[in-house]
């Protein structure tokens, strides 16, 4: 496993254990006892530090269309869904040229590889 897939995975596991911990500081506050209390409070702070030094080591760049979409409160599976839909159009589109003009597509292909 690469790197920076070792590191999502720290990541992901460490947003995990901060959900936890956010249930059972949910559970000890209605228990209204201090002392678990704190000790959520305290394995909270750890944690979201832990997550904070974890993500500074991941570098990756998410598509502003996706950003849009959850800002808007929608799911980010539609711009995959629709990314997806270009890339099957494209394909589509290149092979309906390259039957009329495969001379032509064959020239775009050497030129996009050489890109």
């Amino acid at each position: 496993m690469d790197l920076s897939k070792q590191n999502l995975n720290q990541v992901t596991n460490s947003i995990d254990k901060t959900l936890e911990i956010l249930n059972q500081l949910y559970l000890a506050s209605s228990s209204y006892d201090v002392i678990p209390l704190v000790q959520c409070m305290n394995n909270l702070v750890v944690e979201l530090d832990n997550m904070a030094k974890l993500g500074e080591k991941c570098h990756i760049q998410v598509p502003m269309g996706v950003m849009n979409l959850i800002d808007d409160g929608k799911n980010p599976d539609e711009y995959t869904r629709d990314t997806n839909a270009f890339k099957d159009l494209q394909g589509h589109l290149l092979e309906e040229l390259e039957q009329a003009f495969p001379n032509e597509v064959e020239a775009y292909r050497l030129v996009k590889r050489l890109l």
